[in-house]
């Protein structure tokens, strides 16, 4: 039986998967660049228009509304129809929308951009882990994860580094455009290389059982998943939407300063989910349980993270930074494993659902912690509360992937096909 199972454990993944999976990596690079660029823009825009703080928050949340509205759509469509053309034409949609938005001089029309924007990128995990689940062994999804949560972070860190630049000495507008219409040009290879449903799959499917969401939904360790998310995008978001402007206006940092620093974090964060991926599937050919390695990396990097980040907040400027560095890179450790276990629970037929409604309540607080960290910046003036109102969350996400969610292995689907 050992000899069986060292077989697949060796075996390399094809030329053409690993085209897929640089797509998808560079697409969700891109993706992470034109939700969070507003941020990076924010100190511009607050000065343009007039924003006050609790404006900003509502500005930079709105994206969030619907994105986290379309992501069950989107995990029904994606196991319902050819996930590579879904994905591409959310691509479409929210490169447009990053265009556009340098063309906007209102803050309703900025808004309802945002919105638009977030049917767009609404695709984007639930394809993921559509096609992870379905075209890549489980022996390589530490590896899959990795890079798409390397891109999740790298894209912020690029936006922050050469966006802030970039704004700095061209104004927002600029970048904006440049940016949707350059991102445009992803389409070519992926409609050549998108990875294509072969007919044996195709009738395998049909005949396996699909799960509805109302099962999916009865599943506890969905539930647990579910705040396990929400806790670590909590974290993800408040650095996304609000460091910039913290870095600014509580920091006296330049924007050429900010940037630099901001970009660092992300990409330590990038680098440490590029290690966490490989260093995983690697630990689970050892013979470790699958269930002890990633809640093990959820935990640490979660509850690392968050305790880091409230320590920031209240350190001396130099001492901030590390922290901040230190704190980011914990964050990438656990990020692969909040997709990787959802793929192991879901299997390959109810990916797209499942990943569609954990990435549902997760997203939330793409709503809340932006609009949240507005209202307490507002109310008390200073960031010490969003940072440990951040680092309480990040724990109660840890305690979530330990005592709630179960084993990590797929779930036993009743044989019905249902919603």
């Amino acid at each position: 039986m050992p000899m069986v199972e060292a077989a697949p454990a060796r075996e390399k993944m094809s030329v053409a998967l690993r085209v897929v999976l640089v797509l998808l990596g560079l697409s969700i690079f891109l993706n992470y660049i034109d939700r969070g660029n507003l941020s990076i823009a924010a100190p511009l825009l607050k000065d343009e228009l007039g924003l006050t703080p609790w404006q900003l928050g509502k500005l930079l949340g709105a994206f969030f509304v619907t994105y986290t509205a379309f992501q069950i759509p989107s995990g029904w469509l994606v196991d319902r129809f050819d996930v590579s053309w879904v994905l591409a034409i959310g691509f479409l949609i929210w490169s447009a929308a990053t265009a556009v938005t340098g063309l906007m001089h209102t803050f309703v029309s900025l808004l309802v951009v945002r919105l638009i924007l977030g049917v767009g990128e609404a695709v984007a995990y639930p394809s993921y882990s559509k096609i992870l689940a379905r075209d890549f062994a489980v022996h390589h999804r530490g590896v899959g994860n990795g890079v798409i949560a390397a891109g999740q972070t790298s894209g912020p860190a690029f936006g922050t580094f050469f966006g802030g630049m970039l704004m700095a000495r061209f104004g927002w507008r600029p970048v904006f455009i440049a940016l949707g219409v350059l991102s445009l040009l992803w389409l070519i290879p992926w409609m050549r290389y998108r990875p294509r449903t072969r007919p044996a799959a195709t009738a395998l499917s049909a005949r396996a059982p699909v799960p509805g969401l109302i099962e999916i939904m009865m599943q506890r360790s969905w539930w647990g998943a579910c705040v396990g998310h929400f806790s670590g995008n909590y974290l993800i978001y408040f650095l996304l939407t609000w460091m910039p402007l913290y870095l600014v206006t509580e920091r006296n940092f330049s924007m050429n300063k900010m940037a630099r620093v901001g970009g660092v974090a992300f990409l330590l964060c990038a680098l440490s989910s590029l290690i966490s991926g490989p260093l995983v599937d690697r630990w689970i050919a050892s013979g470790t349980p699958p269930t002890r390695v990633h809640k093990t990396m959820l935990v640490v990097g979660l509850t690392g993270a968050g305790l880091l980040l409230t320590l920031c907040v209240i350190a001396t400027p130099t001492l901030s930074i590390v922290l901040l560095m230190a704190g980011s890179g914990f964050y990438g450790l656990s990020n692969p494993h909040i997709f990787a276990c959802a793929q192991a629970l879901a299997g390959p037929r109810a990916a797209g659902k499942w990943m569609g409604l954990q990435n549902f309540v997760g997203n939330f607080a793409g709503i809340v912690a932006p609009t949240l960290t507005g209202f307490l910046v507002g109310r008390t003036h200073h960031f010490f509360w969003p940072f440990a109102v951040t680092g309480i969350i990040a724990v109660i996400g840890s305690l979530s992937w330990v005592y709630v969610v179960g084993p990590i292995e797929p779930v036993t689907w009743p044989a019905a096909d249902r919603f």
